[in-house]
């Protein structure tokens, strides 16, 4: 053997060494693993000698080396659980696939650990089996108008198991509802059917109203054409019944100033003279074919046409 310091050393006492220096890295390894640093949002089960010791919150924390240990540690943030798609039969046998998701969150980390194996798997194996039997009590046109029915079922059922999970869910969301092909297909058609069937009635109702708004316009327009006749009638009826009033107003006002006149002294004699004139003027138009005139028998006969008139000639006559 060689020597070592001026001594020899056997193979027991290297085993011995050896023995004690994995002891020693033992104890460094179990020395910094009993010192935790806990994150935001996480929570630490520590176990002593197997049974549930304590809950480390968010810090600096040092554990028993040998004696505690970190069973689990679970995140206390909200979390998002797909739910796979399954095939589910409605209330009038119609096989369709529903897929989801879950959104839930650690509140108590002890039950989370102990209470349930795996409360995501738990979580995902209740909300598809509750959405199986909601469907089923369901018809087809209404498991996608009931949506928020499903949902709802759905986080009822999972609110009570997670009591006994440390779990509280949040929300179930439905993605996707397919139906069969042949479904899809009919589906199709009958809403198509649908848009058609909307569409003319949109057309019929538009044509329907446009023919009331040209009747009524037509309807307008004769009124207040007749009520412009109307009123042009009565306008030209109210100016004729002026106009004779006026014509009327004006020979009595015209009369009643020769009448006037011829009380006068000379008077007579003037409107004579006047008459003469017009006399003479009238038989100046005699050579118009157009104009008609009234005339005595004889030409010449001034006192017959002073007669006409309404005027006892005078003895002497106008030269």
């Amino acid at each position: 053997m060689e020597q070592f310091f001026g001594s020899e050393i056997s193979p027991m006492d290297i085993f011995v060494m050896l023995v004690w220096g994995a002891l020693f890295l033992v104890l460094i390894v179990k020395f910094f693993q009993s010192i935790r640093l806990v994150p935001t949002q996480k929570a630490y089960v520590v176990e002593r000698l197997g049974r549930y010791s304590k809950t480390l919150d968010a810090g600096f924390h040092a554990l028993i080396p040998f004696f505690d240990r970190v069973a689990s540690i679970q995140d206390l943030k909200e979390e998002t659980i797909d739910v796979p798609p399954q095939e589910c039969f409605s209330k009038d046998e119609v096989n369709v696939e529903v897929d989801g998701v879950i959104y839930i969150s650690v509140m108590d980390p002890v039950k989370a650990s102990y209470g349930v194996t795996d409360y995501r798997y738990a979580a995902m194996q209740l909300a598809q089996t509750t959405t199986r039997s909601v469907i089923g009590t369901l018809d087809l046109d209404r498991t996608f108008e009931e949506r928020d029915l499903i949902s709802a079922k759905v986080v009822e059922v999972l609110e009570k198991a997670g009591e006994g999970w440390g779990i509280k869910v949040h929300r179930y969301e439905i993605k996707n509802i397919t139906p069969p092909r042949t479904v899809r297909d009919a589906m199709e058609m009958q809403v198509n059917a649908e848009r058609e069937r909307r569409a003319i009635m949109a057309r019929s109702e538009g044509d329907k109203q446009s023919r009331i708004n040209r009747s009524l316009g037509m309807k307008t327009e004769m009124i207040n054409r007749s009520e412009g006749e109307k009123q042009r009638r009565i306008n030209a009826a109210e100016g004729k019944a002026q106009e004779i009033i006026s014509i009327a107003r004006a020979t009595a006002a015209s009369i009643e100033t020769m009448a006037d006149v011829l009380s006068l002294p000379g008077g007579e004699n003037a409107m004579k003279m006047q008459l003469s004139e017009q006399y003479m003027k009238q038989m100046q138009g005699l050579a118009n074919p157009s104009r008609k005139i009234i005339l005595p028998a004889n030409l010449l006969d001034y006192d017959a046409w002073m007669n006409t008139v309404g005027l006892t000639p005078s003895k002497n006559k106008p030269s």
